[in-house]
């Protein structure tokens, strides 16, 4: 009895066997199948994940920071000693409303004062003067003060000038034109005023009382952040916030993700068609080796070791594939995002080495699904085959043939598209599809074979091929026939993606929005603007308030700490008032009311009507008092 060859001498013997059979077509066509659904899974994965990443990057610049403490008092000096701990850079910065006084009048501002650090994400730019170039630096030193261009007509001001914040005296010194984390804040209907942080004890502006946003602000390296996260959250006040570019960028992803999905679900023709390829050419090399398998028997090998050896040729196939495929997916992204520069941001972060494995893992599974079944044959070649080349392996499975390509199938899927009900439901329409196709397909077969009885000879011997072998025939037309159909709703749900896009929004969208409009200037604005456009919306007055309680209870009493709602309760709402239904709107629960209660009737109460998520994440329901 031979003894067991080592795994090494297998691995030499496999490897040795696999360059002579090179110029092997089946080879070929192997590897070429696995390199093309590599390189388009890597491909998509790397386009998706550095979108996301500057996505991520540019959203952690509308922050000013990676990570931010966010509160109405002081942050505790354990809370900013663990960021230090954990080596983070960090920035502070105080908000808070005051009014500047002038010659020439007064106006309600919102001053920020920050320290050297800010910003740690982003640029922060000022101008020399009003209407010059601004430029990117630091903040104000201390006894200085920048403000935004609004301010300067509004009271008077030009670049010089003193302005007095609280009792602090401070000399106007540049206007300041953009903060990088006061993008997208728009309800900010008051000029900004940027001071040195050193500077606010001076002023006397922050009392106790006061209202007043604390921000401690941190940036550094993914781990780091993460460990604080943790370590933070449990010692958070009720009014105390932790926040990243996640928490505010749920829509812009939302939107992303979708077209990641899409463009996945287009790779995964690449790899359906890479599948049948493999199975295919899979098919013939293993029939091409049923006499070496049947002499490397004859030579003593067992049945393991024989399918261990052939094995070993299909990894060497696949791992040369999967790598030559990776390399080319990341050179066709490097290629795919020098052709829309124009369209994308100018700072792309690398996409690291993990859309690479996986396009190489969907390589590699798609190879174990589609070709090991076909593989499995080899080990079952009887050593009698070298005297009688009649004798055939035991055909394996048809479950397990079709059960091993069906996981694999699903596993790819699952892969790029991160959803089970998708995976199961396009799985189940394949199958379905499938069995359909193919009961058509056998029985246009048997209808051929009847309409071929009487037909001439060439065109007997040129299907007869088809008709000796149906199963055969009908697998093949239908692995391409799904292929097709695959590649059809890929071409319906482009379509799809972009019309949802679209409808999104309603054609008569407004695109310009005007705030901060006084009283005195309405019915001009009204005129001016009712030339401009047929159709210019109403103007609706709008003014902060707070919801302190339910039913008589705080509020506190219906929020989590996650909600929506708690959120809400801890700052001010917009309030409005309207004798109608404004345009737009849609009532989901209750009627509009139509004038408000006499006094001295059972309920004089006036009603009001509230957002629906904001009303959901509160628990309100008709009948409440607010």
């Amino acid at each position: 009895m031979m003894a067991r060859l080592p795994f090494a001498r297998l691995l030499s013997l496999a490897a040795r066997q696999l360059l002579r059979d090179a110029r092997a077509g089946e080879l070929r066509v192997l590897f070429f199948a696995l390199l093309v659904a590599v390189a388009a899974s890597t491909a998509i994965g790397y386009f998706g994940a550095r979108l996301n990443g500057a996505m991520l990057l540019r959203a952690t610049e509308f922050l000013g920071a990676d990570l931010i403490l966010e509160g109405s008092s002081p942050a505790r000096a354990e809370q900013v000693e663990e960021g230090k701990r954990l080596q983070l850079k960090h920035a502070q910065i105080v908000i808070f409303s005051s009014v500047i006084a002038t010659d020439a009048g007064i106006q309600l501002s919102s001053i920020k004062a920050v320290d050297d650090a800010y910003p740690l994400r982003g640029e922060l730019k000022s101008a020399a003067d009003l209407y010059q170039t601004e430029q990117a630096g630091s903040g104000p030193r201390p006894g200085e003060a920048w403000a935004e261009a609004r301010l300067f007509p509004a009271v008077d001001l030009k670049v010089g000038d003193d302005i007095d914040v609280g009792s602090k005296p401070l000399k106007l010194t540049r206007v300041l034109t953009y903060e990088p984390d006061r993008a997208g804040n728009f309800y900010s209907l008051t000029p900004r005023v940027m001071i040195n942080l050193q500077d606010l004890a001076a002023t006397g502006v922050v009392q106790p009382g006061s209202r007043v946003s604390y921000r401690e602000m941190w940036s550094g390296p993914p781990e780091a952040l993460a460990a604080y996260r943790k370590a933070i959250e449990p010692t958070l006040e009720p009014h105390q916030e932790i926040k990243d570019a996640r928490d505010g960028s749920q829509q812009i992803g939302g939107a992303l993700g979708k077209a990641e999905r899409y463009l996945n679900m287009a790779s995964l023709v690449a790899v359906l068609l890479a599948g049948v390829a493999v199975a295919l050419s899979a098919s013939r090399f293993a029939a091409r080796r049923f006499d070496a398998s049947a002499l490397l028997r004859c030579l003593g090998l067992s049945r393991g070791e024989t399918m261990t050896l052939f094995s070993l040729q299909l990894a060497i196939i696949g791992l040369l594939a999967s790598l030559s495929g990776a390399l080319l997916g990341w050179l066709a992204q490097l290629g795919l995002f020098a052709l829309l520069q124009n369209l994308l941001p100018a700072a792309v972060p690398p996409g690291g080495l993990l859309p690479a494995l996986a396009g190489m893992g969907t390589g590699l599974v798609a190879l174990a699904g589609f070709a090991l079944p076909p593989l499995a044959a080899l080990g079952r070649v009887p050593p009698l085959r070298v005297l009688r080349r009649d004798m055939l392996p035991i055909p394996a499975s048809s479950w397990l043939v079709y059960g091993a390509a069906l996981f694999a199938l699903g596993l790819i899927m699952w892969r790029l598209s991160l959803d089970l009900v998708l995976t199961f439901a396009l799985l189940g329409g394949g199958v379905v599809a499938a069995l359909i196709l193919g009961s058509l397909l056998l029985l246009a077969l048997n209808s051929l074979r009847r309409l071929l009885a009487g037909a001439s000879l060439p065109w007997r011997l040129g299907l007869g091929q088809l008709l000796r072998y149906p199963l055969a025939a009908a697998g093949q037309s239908l692995a391409f026939g799904l292929i097709l159909l695959s590649m059809g709703l890929i071409a319906l749900l482009r379509g799809e993606l972009l019309d949802t896009w679209q409808n999104q929004l309603p054609k008569d969208a407004p695109n310009y929005f005007v705030l901060n409009v006084l009283p005195s200037e309405k019915e001009n604005f009204a005129q001016t603007l009712s030339k401009l456009s047929t159709h210019s919306a109403p103007l609706y007055p709008v003014v902060p308030g707070r919801l302190t309680s339910i039913n008589g209870e705080p509020v506190g009493n219906f929020v989590t700490k996650d909600s929506r709602g708690e959120n809400a309760t801890r700052r001010d709402l917009s309030l409005t008032w309207a004798a109608d239904l404004p345009e737009g709107n849609t009532l989901t629960a209750g009627n509009w009311w139509k004038a408000l209660p006499a006094s001295g009737q059972s309920d004089a109460t006036p009603g009001v009507s509230i957002e629906t998520k904001l009303a959901e994440s509160l628990k309100i329901k008709l009948g409440d008092r607010l």
